[in-house]
Formats: C-alpha cells, sequence, structure tokens
C-alpha cells in the first residue's frame, strides 16, 4: 500500500441457555459476553456494519446497573517483581496472576509495560475451514507469545485462546449472533474467538492482512477480559437502554482500545516470519475501513487509535480510558 494506504507509518453452566445477545453493549458479567467484530459492509438494526460490535449476554435475569463515575488518572507502575507464568512454587514465583477490575490504572497499561517480539510463522491461507484453523490456530498461538511478557508483567492471567470456524448455536456465551452482526467474536466464558469460516471468507476473501487484523482485534478483547478491563467497564455501566449516551462512551473506549491492541501485536510481529512491512502496514490500516459509528467512533478515531499501538512503545499508548472525549468520538 502507498504512504501505506490510510497513512500508517511503515514500519457451562447446567441448565437453559442465557437470553440472546444485545448489540452494542459490553459485558453485564464479564465472562459471559462475546465480544465481535463485525463487517465493513452495510448498516443493520442501528449499528454500523463494517466496525467493531460489542455484544452482550446477560448471563442472569437480575443485573444491576452501577452509575459510573468521571474517568480520570492515569496508569500505575508496574510491580518490581515480575510474575512468570511458567514459573513453578519453587522458583520464588508470586501468588497466582490475577485480573485487576480497573480502567484507567489498569497495571496492563502501566508505563514499561511491553509485548515481545515475535516470528510468526503462518501457514498458507486457504478458503476451506481446516485451512483458516491452521491459519487461526498459528496466529493466536503468535499472539499468546507476544502479550505473555505484558500480562506476565502486569502479574495478571495469560490463558490460552481457542479458535473455532464453525458457529455454535449456543456457546458459555449464550445464543450466537447472526451472520449481520459479526464477522467473528470473542466468547469469554469459554475463551474462544468464534471465526466462521464462511463469515470470514465473506468479509476478508484470501486477503491476509485483513484476517490478521481481525483475529488481532479479537485477541484484544482476550487481553481486555484477562486484565479486568471489561469487568470493570461493565461496572460502570448507568442505563439498561444500549444506546445511553454513557454506556456508549464506554463501547467506544473498549473497542478503540482494542483496535490499539490489535496494532500493538502488529508492530511486534512486523517484518519477521510470515508478516512482512507490506502485510502489517495493510492490516493497520484495515482498521481504518469502517463508517463512522456512535457505539465504536468515527473513521478517524478509529485508524488514530490502531496507529497509536502501531507507532507507541508499549501498552500505555493504548489508554483509552484516560484519553479525552473527541479523541475517542
Amino acid at each position: 500500500m502507498s504512504e501505506n494506504a490510510g497513512g500508517v507509518p511503515p514500519r457451562e453452566p447446567a441448565g437453559p441457555p442465557p437470553p440472546p445477545p444485545m448489540a452494542a453493549r459490553p459485558p453485564a458479567v464479564n465472562p459471559w459476553a462475546p465480544v465481535s467484530y463485525g463487517p465493513p459492509r452495510r448498516r443493520y438494526g442501528g449499528v454500523v456494519g463494517g466496525v467493531i460490535a460489542l455484544v452482550i449476554l446477560v448471563a442472569t435475569a437480575g443485573v444491576v446497573a452501577v452509575v459510573p463515575h468521571e474517568l480520570s488518572g492515569h496508569a500505575i507502575a508496574v510491580p518490581t517483581s515480575v510474575h512468570r507464568s511458567d514459573a513453578s512454587p519453587g522458583d520464588g514465583a508470586r501468588s497466582a496472576p490475577h485480573s485487576v477490575p480497573e480502567l484507567e490504572n489498569n497495571p496492563i497499561l502501566a508505563n514499561g509495560v511491553k509485548l515481545g517480539a515475535v516470528s510468526c510463522e503462518l501457514p498458507q491461507l486457504g478458503d476451506t475451514g481446516p485451512e483458516l484453523s491452521a491459519f487461526y490456530e498459528a496466529l493466536t498461538g503468535c499472539l499468546e507469545q507476544a502479550w505473555r511478557p505484558a500480562l506476565d508483567r502486569a502479574d495478571e492471567p495469560s490463558v490460552k485462546v481457542a479458535v473455532s470456524v464453525t458457529l455454535p448455536k449456543v456457546s458459555a456465551c449464550g445464543a450466537a449472533p447472526s451472520k449481520d452482526q459479526a464477522v467473528a467474536y470473542y466468547c469469554g466464558g469459554d475463551t474462544t474467538i468464534y471465526a466462521p469460516t464462511d463469515w470470514m471468507l465473506a468479509d476478508a476473501g484470501q486477503n491476509r492482512s485483513r484476517h490478521l487484523a481481525t483475529i488481532a482485534h479479537e485477541y484484544g478483547h482476550h487481553v481486555q477480559s484477562e486484565s479486568g478491563i471489561l469487568t470493570a467497564a461493565a461496572d460502570r455501566m448507568s442505563s439498561p437502554d444500549q444506546n445511553s449516551p454513557a454506556d456508549l462512551a464506554l463501547v467506544r473506549r473498549i473497542e478503540l482500545q482494542a483496535n490499539c491492541f490489535g496494532a500493538l501485536f502488529i508492530a511486534a510481529a512486523e517484518g519477521r516470519g510470515s508478516i512482512s512491512r507490506a502485510t502489517a502496514n495493510a492490516a493497520v490500516a484495515d482498521y481504518g475501513r469502517a463508517d463512522d459509528s456512535e457505539d465504536h467512533g468515527s473513521r478517524v478515531n478509529q485508524l488514530a487509535w490502531a496507529k497509536a499501538g502501531f507507532t507507541g512503545q508499549n501498552t500505555a499508548s493504548c489508554n483509552t480510558w484516560s484519553a479525552p472525549a473527541d479523541e475517542v468520538s
């Protein structure tokens, strides 16, 4: 791509299933919330197709909304002693890593927290379920490798993600969204990215950069889930109306951060293995292909946060929670 299209700088539970999903909402109960990345193809039901759609499943009938308070503050410093997820008790490891239900002050967003550089060896991208599955499995393995140093530094969980190219009628997150609501989605209840073959091929075809951008974004939601960011965002939900201004503002910060997290990974893998600089630049530019959306931000800001991750040196570059309103509009 030329100055790289978009101006990117080179470089279970037992019992009945929960109610059906509602569009454009963060989770009422974090582990049961699927988060989806929608296709930039059409408009539907008040949600702009082509933008990243956040879908909520209410796991229980009665959920009490918590009135949000003003966002303020900055990222806290990370602990000086670092937890290693592969350390045994005899190694003097810290206690088990745990999620921290914080937004702007979440340890994953502290200064100095960085992803590890990775060389992703990805198979050929095919047009069958098994071929897509192999590509996504290799990609999420590389995502896990890149994100682990950051999550370990923040002493937060680094749980392996599964990828499914088939769409279940009901998962740990309840009923699946429709093909008009998503291209792929992340379910925290079973730590799975669902990327159905026909949905992904209809949206991305054989465009490797687009597949890369989509899966990296979904993994960004996994990081938000593991770190406790999604739980903290849910605690600030203020209204049963999914289109309330206050709640839409929270959703925009979630989704723009997932773009930034996705691009952080792309930068960590750029120019090595199967992810060339051209592919990386095109993947970041892909985050700017969506229309303006009140629940996912303007097209300008969607790309701006991807660029922030791509050019930033650490996760603090993705702190949408401390950003002024005009940068997450």
